[in-house]
């Protein structure tokens, strides 16, 4: 018998709930794999109010791991299965994502290590189209963690590189529980090179730089003191990352303008009102900014000869460079603010002390050459180290105060 709706009842359509597919990586998990996989799916089907999937990636295990999955997944509709022939999460997460139909897809380790009850608020704002991007951080407030001080102090270290080296916003790049919508995947998946522990940092600091949302939810995370991970090795595979990353950005060899334009993402506004992003027109400024720098900082040299060279040419470097930050934050890069003021001052001394090393190493190697040079080569010699040193400051600067631009972008003004 059909029971039809009441007459002058409002008649909704039925609609399909999102589907989440759920990636479990694993790797020569024979004895823990039956017992996680049946509690977060347990977890899910009690909890979770979306359509979802379980997706074991075994990467290439030598152990009984395999069978394992495949009988998870011949006992329940809601387990899928997949064998890679090489190992690498970074490999599984990109084969597995971008072979998805979902419309958000996730990620776990294996030993569950973070409470399943970040799973809603991690995928939620994804399905609502609010973010394109989520991580659990171990490292926001809120998060409860326990683990030894070795991997507190190591995961702090890295994200810290992260920060100097890329200007990330993110707080924790590499906690085992990400979501990303699967249009976004679909168009950084390509671009992303690392297959293995950097995969995760790739992602997240390509994410940012297009311009995209990530929304990060502290977590309850308790580490697995039987962890096989090579902390050692893999920090050492991580910085071998940023380094690649820096010069990719650096050269403009990675195609971020092209994502954000698919994606429809508007590009990344002025801080100050009337302060452009375009690179012609921030070359133009800083190179203002640099004249006055460098007649500052000729100036302040000629002063302080009498006290030596060396001694000269480190007052005026110093002094000069604190002042052409402040100007490049606000005249250059359009930044107004203490935000960021300090990471930028940082950045500003590191390049500096490149200033100072080429700067010195030059009046070293002209006093070796020519002792007797007179004092307007030896300005001569300052000016064309100190050229050198402008550049590579522009570069590190524009990477520091608006990490989503690449260093060599679009030409407008």
């Amino acid at each position: 018998m059909t029971t039809l709706p009441a007459p002058g009842a409002e008649v909704r359509p039925a609609t399909r709930t999102a589907l989440v597919d759920v990636v479990v990586p694993v790797y020569n998990e024979v004895d823990d794999l039956a017992a996680s996989v049946q509690r977060l799916e347990g977890y899910l089907a009690g909890s979770f109010p979306y359509d979802y999937r379980v997706v074991i990636a075994d990467n290439a295990s030598t152990d009984g791991t395999w069978p394992v999955a495949q009988r998870l997944a011949a006992r329940n509709s809601h387990v899928w299965a997949v064998h890679l022939d090489a190992k690498g999460r970074g490999r599984a997460l990109r084969q597995t994502w971008l072979a998805s139909d979902a419309d958000v897809v996730a990620y776990m380790d294996v030993d569950l290590s973070t409470d399943l009850k970040a799973l809603l608020p991690l995928v939620a704002p994804l399905v609502s189209g609010h973010s394109d991007v989520a991580i659990g951080s171990r490292l926001a407030r809120g998060s409860r963690v326990t683990r030894g001080p070795k991997r507190e102090f190591i995961s702090r270290s890295y994200n810290l590189i992260l920060r100097t080296a890329l200007g990330v916003t993110f707080s924790d790049a590499q906690c085992g529980f990400k979501a990303v919508r699967s249009d976004v995947a679909q168009r950084l998946l390509p671009l992303v090179e690392d297959n293995n522990w950097f995969f995760d940092t790739e992602l997240l600091v390509l994410a940012q730089r297009a311009g995209l949302r990530i929304h990060e939810v502290p977590v309850d995370w308790v580490d697995d003191p039987g962890t096989t991970v090579d902390i050692v090795a893999t920090a050492r595979e991580d910085l071998r990352g940023v380094w690649r990353l820096l010069g990719g950005f650096a050269t403009g060899r990675i195609p971020l303008d092209r994502v954000r334009a698919e994606l429809r993402r508007p590009d990344v506004p002025s801080a100050v009102p009337g302060v452009p992003t375009g690179l012609l027109g921030q070359l133009l400024r800083f190179g203002a900014v640099g004249v006055a720098s460098t007649l500052a900082y000729f100036a302040l040299y000629l002063l302080l000869r009498p006290f030596g060279a060396q001694a000269a040419n480190l007052v005026a470097l110093l002094v000069t460079a604190i002042a052409n930050t402040a100007a490049n934050r606000r005249l250059t890069f359009g930044i107004s603010g203490r935000a960021g003021a300090l990471r930028h001052h940082v950045g500003g001394l590191a390049a500096f002390g490149v200033a100072l090393g080429l700067t010195s190493g030059s009046l070293w190697l002209l006093d070796a050459v020519w002792p007797g040079a007179g004092r307007l080569f030896e300005v001569g010699v300052l000016v064309v180290a100190n050229a050198a040193a402008t550049l590579l400051r522009f570069l590190a600067l524009r990477l520091m105060m608006h990490p989503r631009q690449q260093p060599f972008g679009s030409l407008t003004t």
